[in-house]
């Protein structure tokens, strides 16, 4: 996976690396977590342009967090709630999680989105309450691209100092990154499958 991975990212470029990192904040099991560092070790044995490739892990993430942000403003809270009772499941997310990140959006606001985009599952989530909130466009992308500059910069900057280290474990990099992919999809079935994203009764 992990040649094919990198192999891919060689082949696409930034253009490639964008379109994987916005997929990763569409679509949850998708980590940004194995995308960019394999972007920056690609970066790193000169199969990409580094610059180019980090852009695009931007672009990616920021279009993925705007995607949702005009799902959160076009829809309005009742409509989104109704749409997560029939289709979260897939997304794995319910109302307790959207009502989760409303809460948080409202206590903090512009941080939230900041902050919001360096932690796992609520960089996806954070973008629909600032939508459902009307959040200004303009400031929205202003905090989304500086959190996900850094979000993405440290990944892709782990990835690109492993290239110095790359004949040291390139034995067990790649069944490692089968192995997180496993658990991932593991991970996502199982939520699936449990029924999360189901309206709650009671």
């Amino acid at each position: 996976m992990f040649d094919f991975i990198t192999t891919w990212i060689a082949a696409g470029g930034a253009f490639a690396v964008a379109a994987l990192m916005f997929l990763e904040n569409v679509f949850p099991p998708i980590p940004s977590e194995l995308v960019m560092p394999l972007a920056g070790y690609n970066a790193a044995t000169g199969s990409s342009g580094p610059v180019l490739t980090f852009i695009g892990g931007v672009i990616g993430s920021v279009a993925g967090a705007w995607l949702w942000y005009e799902v959160g403003r076009r829809l309005g809270r009742e409509r989104i709630m109704d749409w997560v009772d029939r289709h979260g499941r897939w997304l794995t997310l319910d109302r307790h999680s959207i009502e989760h990140a409303l809460d948080w959006f409202d206590r903090h606001g512009a941080a939230a989105v900041f902050f919001g985009r360096m932690i796992p599952t609520v960089r996806t989530l954070i973008s629909v309450p600032a939508g459902l909130q009307n959040m200004p466009l303009g400031r929205f992308l202003v905090y989304t691209t500086a959190g996900s500059v850094i979000w993405v910069g440290a990944l892709f900057g782990a990835g690109y100092v492993l290239e110095s280290q790359y004949e040291r474990v390139q034995g067990w990099l790649n069944p490692v990154t089968n192995g997180i992919i496993a658990v991932i999809v593991l991970l996502y079935l199982w939520r699936v499958f449990r029924g999360k994203g189901r309206k709650r009764t009671g």
